[in-house]
């Protein structure tokens, strides 16, 4: 079992600098990894060697602020079309995407396919979740940024909540 969980780990290690992801190995088969995104700007998500699986796990945001239902059913639904993870709520509310695969699936290919889902759902359902669980704050933002002379840029995605 020892054998098979470092080559599993080299597999991981070669997986990820093939990619050209940046990493951490916090021990064997225990990696951090940082995935670029465009509109949530980096997803940290945990690669984790088991006795029986690889656990995949990925911050994606904290606890909404309000339309928690809303939030709520919006994961429930994307979770139909995720490969691999689904999204889930920690203790405090907070949003994950976790997954577990059998340690016989750990190739380059099915890791490949597994950060590539976390990295497209984490990052393209990134602003409606904002725009769900945090329409007040950002409305708030927008209009503190407006009397200060502050910039919008980051918050043109937004725009549409401002206007309505």
């Amino acid at each position: 079992m020892r054998e098979r969980l470092a080559e599993l780990d080299r597999i991981i290690s070669s997986t990820l600098d093939d990619r050209e992801l940046t990493y951490q190995r916090e021990d064997v088969g225990q990696y951090f990894v940082t995935l670029p995104g465009s509109k949530k700007l980096q997803t940290n998500c945990w690669l984790v060697l088991g006795a029986h699986a690889l656990l995949v796990e990925a911050f994606v945001c904290r606890r909404p602020d309000q339309a928690h239902q809303d939030v709520y059913q919006f994961l429930l639904r994307r979770n139909a079309k995720l490969y691999g993870v689904h999204y889930t709520l920690d203790a405090a509310g907070d949003i994950y995407l976790v997954g577990r695969v059998g340690l016989h699936a750990v190739t380059p290919d099915e890791l490949d396919r597994l950060l590539g889902q976390v990295l497209d759902a984490a990052d393209n359902d990134f602003n409606t979740l904002l725009e769900i669980g945090f329409a007040d704050a950002i409305r708030r933002e927008w209009d503190w940024r407006v009397s200060r002379g502050e910039p919008l840029h980051n918050l043109r995605a937004f725009q549409h909540l401002i206007t309505e």
